[in-house]
């Protein structure tokens, strides 16, 4: 369990840069896609040593594919207290695993805010594009509650979702579920604002 401040948390991210690491990611699989077009035209040995650099090639892609979702989570992170100040959680843990009581772990918190008597679950998604995504935020804050690691106790539980790209309809469910929704807009997190009258899910 990572625990730090909302200031060690946001000198952190100004060190990662998102813009950086997307166009990376993308140049890298249009290698990868020029690669694969031109393979039919070498001979056996050449055939060979090609699909070792696309190999190679794809597994740096899955290496960076990694990299950019912890990215995303960090420049999240970095600045998300910044954005319930009515709630005044200035308290940030990372990668919180949740055990069952024979010490399984069932799952785990991206991003957990808390203060003495409310805490925020939040959920970091590469992309926010597909509506089981909240599903499974809704079973993650279930077991939370039913499974709740001793920083949240019987504190007050919230939820939020949080992408590198939100999809609107996506959005407008997760609202639906109770759920406060952020977006990364370039090494910015924005909080979309909730439609007139949501109140969120105190679970």
């Amino acid at each position: 369990m990572a625990q730090m401040t909302a200031q060690e948390a946001a000198e952190w991210g100004k060190t990662l840069n998102f813009e950086t690491v997307w166009a990376a990611l993308m140049e890298l699989e249009r290698n990868v896609n020029k690669m694969s077009e031109r393979v039919g035209t070498f001979d056996e040995e050449k055939f060979n040593r090609m699909i070792e650099r696309v190999d190679r090639v794809t597994a740096n892609v899955g290496g960076l594919n990694r990299s950019l979702g912890e990215l995303i989570e960090t420049l999240i992170a970095a600045r998300l207290w910044e954005k319930f100040p009515y709630y005044d959680l200035k308290r940030a843990y990372r990668r919180l695993p949740l055990y069952d009581e024979k010490s399984v772990v069932r799952t785990d918190i991206d991003i957990l805010l808390v203060n003495t008597v409310m805490c925020m679950a939040v959920e970091v998604k590469h992309e926010l594009d597909k509506m089981k995504d909240v599903d499974e935020h809704i079973k993650r804050m279930q077991l939370i509650r039913k499974y709740p690691p001793e920083i949240i106790g019987d504190k007050q539980l919230l939820g939020a979702m949080a992408g590198g790209l939100v999809d609107p309809n996506v959005k407008e469910y997760a609202y639906k579920s109770g759920f406060f929704v952020l977006e990364l807009t370039g090494e910015s997190v924005h909080l979309i604002p909730p439609p007139e009258g949501f109140e969120p899910k105190k679970w």
